[in-house]
């Protein structure tokens, strides 16, 4: 089932979300949420839902970077962005801990529905979290899986990408489009700079 997706100024996107009980993932409930909101992910589409985004403030959220998303992304455009198909998966009560060198790229979010920003972002990540079945999981990611991880655990925790933008890049997804696309990212990071130091 495809569930509705709560947009930007809903209180359920702004509150830290609570822990699931080790008993409460392996229940009925859960199994079909997940279920749902891969659906609804994919269905968007996007690379990552967390329950808060359909109104579940819950510490559960559902990843994937499927290789069609990026099939008209040139080879450069995918090597500055370090991106590779990952898997669905499910991260359950993460605990996450960023390195310190950090990367500049544009995010959007299935919240914001028709915009997108420059967002700094740790290079790479380590994650420990439960699955869906309640096993221990350690993931170690980097570039774009790295940037997806850290989205989507934002939303378990309240936050949203626009918090942690350059101010003065917010733009819809058909001006980024039109005026950033081909200018590839550092031509593009640095003309941003210019108007973020404005």
């Amino acid at each position: 089932m495809i569930l509705p997706i709560v947009q930007a100024d809903d209180p359920v996107l702004r509150q830290p979300a609570r822990v699931l009980r080790p008993e409460e993932i392996r229940t009925a409930e859960i199994r079909e949420l997940i279920a749902n909101m891969k659906e609804t992910m994919r269905d968007a589409p996007g690379v990552g839902l967390a329950a808060s985004q359909i109104g579940r403030a819950i510490q559960l959220a559902v990843i994937e970077d499927r290789s069609e998303y990026s099939k008209d992304w040139t080879p450069e455009q995918l090597a500055e962005r370090d991106r590779r198909p990952v898997s669905f998966h499910v991260i359950i009560n993460p605990k996450i801990e960023l390195s310190s060198a950090k990367a500049e790229f544009f995010e959007g979010c299935l919240s914001l529905a028709g915009l997108m920003a420059l967002v700094p972002r740790a290079r790479q990540v380590t994650v420990e979290c439960l699955d869906e079945n309640g096993q221990a999981r350690v993931i170690e990611a980097h570039g774009w899986y790295a940037r997806i991880l850290q989205h989507e655990i934002d939303h378990l925790g309240g936050a949203m990408y626009v918090d942690r933008m350059l101010p003065r890049t917010l733009m819809t997804v058909e001006n980024y489009k039109k005026f950033w696309l081909e200018k590839g990212m550092a031509r593009t990071i640095s003309e941003l700079a210019n108007r973020h130091e404005r």
